[in-house]
């Protein structure tokens, strides 16, 4: 015989609720793990073979261990956090573990799963500093591949990671440098600098880097580095332009916004800005906004320090009473190069940038090649089809993630590893400029010719353009994931971690 609940007449014991009612309340369990199949969706490894049951303790902790090593690695070197979550469920996959929870938040990197006997096995991983070096990303994508394809075991993988870990950079510190330099000069070129300005600005940037090295021991936030080192850019550029006109072979005023726009390319952080984007589209809002917040913090050092130099040029020209520069330069626009310097650039710009980001180099070539392919995209719509720079560029960054993809799994590595370098030829050091004089100059020796308000909408009109760059280029990325397999076709045997 059933005792009645007490309380309300005609109340159930559960409450009262239906089961429906219950159902709706309560809904699915929030915390299942995701499916190992969802884990590699859009990857490289998405034919990774998933064990059918959980295995016993001593594997599944070998194999996050592994995984985990694996992850905080990519982390170190420069990758998003869907590329990190992919390859951490690869390895664990292929050493044995049939469910994986993966969780990758800033700098933390947490791993998770339940041997046969239903006892949980949680790692947990830190980098608290990162550094970009595609080359070792490349090597860790040739590992998982190859465990992946059970061309190796989970031994040797761990044997090539820790040879990869202690793996040489590709380029010494001065390569690096030069490269930084001559990055700056090509897109200095690429938006109508003089052979003059593109030689000054390879000398302005060498030299900003050696000022750098000056207070490297201080050990800066970027926040302020970024700013010393605008500031001290922006200064020096006006010099050169002094410089040149007392010699006798003077830069035009149009030189000296050049070669400023073309160090402001230099120091953006265009790498962690499209893998911020990149984390909050695939479901990381929080690493994604903590990246985007820092790459905030140093975008803004970067137009202090430049608004700072520009508001000391300013004044030393009203002092001396001359028009050092102009407010023609608000003029400019970034197709008035010639085609052939515009591509030309474009090329030397693809090519530095995979030395700037430790590169193979192998790669440097391909991502040249794909840096002008994505200029050329984007100067023809906005020369010769007439569409706005913010549309042409999502569209130029879309072909370049589409093909960039299709070129890196050709070539056995990460897309990101080709088409971030091959993105900054279009970044908008130009438009950047132009809102900081206009900011800066408001109040000048020109009133009422220039406004905060047209600053201000300049550049958000930059901002909307780095946006689009990395929405497009994730876009492409994901339009091209599905040829991945027959892109590549059969890997060699064992070539997974070779140099």
């Amino acid at each position: 015989m059933t005792t009645p609940s007490k309380g309300r007449p005609g109340r159930r014991a559960d409450g009262g609720r239906s089961p429906r009612r219950r159902r709706f309340m309560v809904g699915d369990s929030p915390t299942e793990p995701m499916p190992m199949a969802d884990l590699l969706r859009r990857t490289p490894y998405r034919d990774t073979r998933i064990p059918g049951e959980a295995a016993e303790d001593a594997q599944v902790r070998w194999a996050l261990d592994l995984a985990a090593r694996v992850g905080e690695l990519m982390l170190r070197c420069g990758a998003g956090a869907p590329q990190v979550v992919g390859s951490v469920a690869a390895v664990a996959a292929s050493a044995g573990v049939d469910v994986v929870e993966v969780d990758v938040t800033l700098q933390s990197l947490i791993v998770q799963a339940t041997s046969a006997t239903g006892r949980p096995h949680t790692l947990l991983r830190v980098v608290r500093r990162t550094r970009h070096d595609y080359a070792r990303l490349v090597a860790v994508h040739e590992l998982v591949e190859a465990l992946a394809a059970r061309e190796i075991d989970s031994v040797e993988a761990d044997r090539r990671l820790r040879e990869i870990k202690r793996r040489r950079r590709p380029f010494p510190v001065w390569a690096v440098s030069l490269a930084s330099a001559v990055l700056a000069s090509a897109v200095a070129v690429m938006i109508g600098a003089s052979p003059t300005a593109a030689v000054a600005t390879v000398l302005v940037v060498l030299a900003v880097l050696g000022v750098g090295r000056l207070y490297a021991g201080l050990a800066l936030p970027e926040f302020y580095s970024n700013a010393i080192n605008a500031l001290v850019a922006t200064v020096l550029a006006g010099a050169a332009y002094a410089g040149s006109t007392a010699l006798g072979s003077p830069m035009s005023e149009d030189d000296f916004a050049f070669i400023v726009a073309g160090g402001i390319v230099a120091m953006l952080p265009g790498r962690s800005m499209a893998s911020s984007i990149e984390d909050v589209l695939f479901g990381f809002p929080l690493t994604g906004a903590g990246r985007l917040l820092a790459v905030l913090v140093a975008l803004m050092g970067l137009i202090i320090g430049i608004g700072a130099g520009l508001s000391v040029m300013l004044l030393l020209t009203e002092l001396v009473d001359t028009a050092f520069v102009s407010p023609s330069v608000l003029e400019l626009r970034t197709d008035q190069a010639s085609v052939v310097a515009a591509l030309a650039g474009a090329l030397v710009v693809g090519l530095s940038g995979a030395v700037t980001v430790q590169s193979r180099a192998r790669l440097i070539v391909p991502t040249g090649l794909l840096s002008v392919g994505a200029a050329a995209i984007g100067a023809t719509l906005q020369r010769g089809v007439g569409i706005g720079v913010i549309a042409a560029t999502g569209l130029a960054a879309v072909a370049l993630g589409l093909v960039g993809r299709v070129v890196a799994a050709r070539m056995d590595a990460p897309a990101m590893v080709v088409v971030v370098p091959a993105s900054f030829a279009l970044l908008p050091g130009l438009t950047i400029f132009r809102g900081l004089y206009e900011l800066v100059a408001a109040g000048g020796s020109s009133p009422g010719s220039l406004t905060i308000q047209s600053g201000l909408t300049t550049l958000l009109s930059a901002g909307a353009i780095l946006l689009a760059i990395a929405t497009g280029t994730v876009f492409g990325e994901i339009l091209a994931s599905r040829w991945d397999g027959s892109v590549r076709g059969e890997r060699p045997a064992g070539r997974g971690g070779d140099p």
